[in-house]
């Protein structure tokens, strides 16, 4: 017969494995394991959205997210991607199926995909024109001008169209010094899209083409204009427009390089006949007249940008070369994609398209509006979707801080309602507005294009491309860049119209139910450990006294 002690001692196998059960099931879901780890990504292509894909990846790369982007141009990225050769690609412009210029394959030969718009921003005229040893500033430019400097139809910048489009105001005689981008380019893409349908019988006459292409033409199909300089990628273009032996030079790149070199671009006239700078509020203004493919049975085509009636849109504010670039994304089960690279580039694209594009002004671009920044979310849960260890977390849409969209206004894209008309002299037949230390000029404005008057609630007249500045009080991050008080995003409490899009790094965040479940379990622990030793020595004291 046993005694009560020994038929007591069983119970205690049972107690303590259903502790360590329960401890382990509270623990177990606040645990790395539960969600896709991290792993190094890799992508190519566009050099027009390089210096914010730059930029994304150092802030990134603090929070331990190792992503590599080579910028090799649009074309190039588009190819790498349908080679199974990258994770991502950039490219400013979607696939074609076939390249008019070269004839190559131009698709992603089978592999999964969709487009993920990251950034916009405008396509600038950088030039160096020296009087004195001084730099012009206010230099403006009309469409049809342009086409016949690169055309090579006008070669001297005291040509008198160009005397005509700066009202007058003479610039000294010096030969004008075309560079292109050599390689598959966005920039040339843009570039060439906005001339086909702008000034079709020039691009005709001097291409041979009726659309767009990558590839700037550097052989002229008639007369005997002088070819232009040709370099790959827009470092080397801003590097040869701003070399101590290229004045009088003119090339094109997003505005980004030309700020990153503090030099002047071309004041671009728009339909309204007035002379405007590629700035975020006058991009943002610009792109609101921008037809998006909203048709999600296409993945072919959903998402991508139809630009026509941005060149042509009349709000006084446009600049007329306005686009957006974007990321292709893999959404197949491809050789090269697992888990934890589809998690870094959710993680990625998702710092990116909302925390990240709070420092996009400052830098030169201007933020995703925020119907395409839901789009991108959209795009993203396809990650989710194929592979369900991928976590995309949700954070409410006004925690981005991107100056696009504000709490309480959800369609409303803030940049664009506030952008500053731009100055009586900037108008065609007026100024050319004057900006400080530039050798000629009239007076009025600031230069900028867009410097004074109008709604005047954003920006301000010595810096009007940061958008951070849509809000006085916005202050930026000197490490990140993010705005971290003030600013359009509108951090402010409690926006009952605040959309529900996920925005935060899965892998960073704590998990609430961790507050509560945190010290339960460490209490369950305190009882494991010591628990056995308390339960024996109270039996025994219980055996002793029967």
């Amino acid at each position: 017969m046993q005694t009560s002690a020994a038929r007591s001692r069983p119970a205690i196998a049972p107690v303590l494995a259903m502790v360590l059960g329960l401890v382990a099931a509270l623990v177990a879901p606040a645990t790395p394991a539960a969600a896709a780890g991290h792993a190094r990504i890799t992508g190519t292509g566009s050099s027009w959205s390089a210096n914010a894909l730059n930029q994304w990846v150092a802030d990134v790369a603090k929070r331990d997210l190792q992503v590599d982007f080579t910028a090799t141009g649009s074309a190039s990225g588009r190819k790498d991607f349908a080679a199974v050769a990258t994770d991502f690609g950039i490219s400013d412009i979607g696939f074609r199926g076939k390249d008019p210029t070269t004839g190559t394959r131009d698709d992603a030969q089978g592999r999964a995909f969709a487009y993920l718009p990251i950034v916009a921003g405008g396509t600038a005229f950088v030039y160096q024109v020296r009087v004195g040893g001084q730099l012009v500033r206010n230099i403006r430019l009309s469409g049809e001008t342009l086409a016949k400097i690169f055309f090579g139809q006008i070669t001297n910048w005291n040509d008198a169209q160009i005397t005509a489009d700066n009202n007058g105001t003479k610039l000294p005689s010096l030969p004008i010094i075309v560079v292109v981008h050599s390689e598959g380019s966005g920039s040339t893409a843009q570039f060439t899209s906005y001339l086909a349908k702008q000034y079709p019988a020039l691009w005709r006459a001097y291409s041979g083409m009726t659309e767009f292409t990558e590839y700037f033409p550097t052989k002229p199909k008639t007369g005997t204009r002088k070819p232009p300089i040709a370099v790959s990628g827009s470092d080397l273009v801003i590097n040869t427009v701003t070399a101590g032996s290229s004045n009088g030079a003119i090339g094109y790149d997003e505005y980004s390089y030309a700020l990153g070199a503090d030099y002047p671009v071309v004041d671009l006239e728009n339909a309204a006949g007035y002379f405007t700078k590629p700035t975020d509020f006058n991009v943002a203004v610009a792109l609101r007249a921008a037809d998006i493919n909203m048709d999600k049975t296409n993945p072919l085509t959903y998402l991508l940008q139809k630009l026509d009636r941005v060149y042509v849109n009349p709000d006084i504010r446009t600049y007329a070369l306005s686009s957006y670039s974007y990321l292709i994304l893999p959404t197949g089960n491809d050789a090269r994609m697992n888990s934890e690279k589809r998690q870094t580039l959710v993680d990625f694209m998702a710092y990116s398209i909302c925390t990240g594009q709070s420092s996009m002004g400052i830098s030169g671009y201007s933020p995703l509006p925020i119907n395409l920044v839901q789009a991108g979310f959209e795009q993203l849960q396809k990650l989710h979707d194929i592979d369900p260890t991928v976590t995309v977390a949700a954070q409410p849409v006004n925690t981005c801080n991107n100056p696009t969209f504000i709490a309480g206004k959800p369609n409303e894209n803030h940049l664009a309602v506030i952008a500053p008309n731009p100055p009586d002299c900037a108008k065609r037949g007026k100024g050319p507005c004057t900006v400080a230390g530039s050798p000629t000029g009239s007076t009025g404005g600031n230069g900028n294009g867009n410097g004074g008057g109008g709604n005047g609630s954003g920006g301000t007249t010595t810096n009007p491309s940061a958008s951070g500045a849509a809000s006085a009080a916005a202050q930026i991050d000197p490490d990140t860049g993010e705005v971290i008080s003030g600013g359009g995003g509108g951090s402010g409490g409690g926006d009952v119209n605040a959309v529900g899009v996920p925005n935060d790094l899965a892998a960073f965040k704590t998990g609430k139910h961790m507050q509560v479940l945190g010290p339960t379990a460490a209490v369950l622990l305190l009882l494991v450990v010591f628990g056995p030793a308390l339960l024996g020595r109270w039996l025994r004291r219980r055996r002793e006294g029967s």
